[in-house]
């Protein structure tokens, strides 16, 4: 198996994820819009990973990126890749999939419960706890796509990932966190963590 991953800022890279492709061995490719890089042909993976970043899946007047990439990963689910999205990942996998992608009530940033979907028949999902923490750092969400399974929910967020068929999985939280991925994303976007219901101060 080969892993692509599609990178939009510097400071959300792969994380824990990381490690685990050096574990099994598993080869890795980047495209980093950052840098202007190309996408990969597309028989040139087996796993795409799609990124979180701060910008909107709707800001493509600001990035001319985003079009190209929203149709590759159109491409990626058509060709029958396995497809995670983390955070503006699953924003974008939803947004691809025709589902609604809009600023959410408030803002979650830090540590809060997930609630797993116990009614899910997702053999992914299901090594989920009933409940966990998990970290968020999200102004957006999205409604479910036609035919996909919510994951799980938190309060301030009803749809907190989903599975589309058995080979796409969009993730709201981001379970690919470290602690220097944390780090960064404070000294990257400290200026949102104000105070407001569902943002965790740096000191708690």
């Amino acid at each position: 198996m080969k892993l692509h991953f599609l990178q939009h800022v510097p400071f959300e890279g792969l994380g824990i994820i990381s490690e685990w492709v050096k574990d099994k061995k598993i080869p890795v490719s980047r495209t980093a819009f950052f840098l202007d890089e190309e996408l990969p042909d597309i028989n040139s993976f087996d796993l795409l990973v799609v990124m979180g970043g701060p910008m909107g899946v709707y800001d493509e007047d600001k990035y001319d990126w985003l079009k190209p990439e929203k149709e590759f990963i159109n491409e990626s689910i058509l060709a029958g890749k396995a497809v995670l999205g983390i955070c503006l990942g699953a924003q974008l996998v939803a947004g691809v999939l025709g589902a609604k992608v809009y600023k959410n009530s408030n803002k979650e940033i830090g540590w809060f419960p997930v609630r797993k979907n116990t009614k899910s028949d997702s053999k992914s999902a299901s090594v989920l706890p009933d409940e966990f923490f998990a970290f968020h750092w999200h102004g957006d969400t999205f409604d479910l796509p036609e035919e996909a399974i919510c994951i799980g929910e938190s309060d301030i967020c009803k749809n907190q990932g989903f599975m589309y068929g058995d080979r796409v999985m969009a993730l709201q939280f981001h379970l690919e966190t470290t602690q220097t991925g944390i780090e960064n994303l404070i000294k990257n976007c400290g200026d949102e963590l104000v105070q407001r219901p569902f943002i965790q101060q740096t000191e708690k």
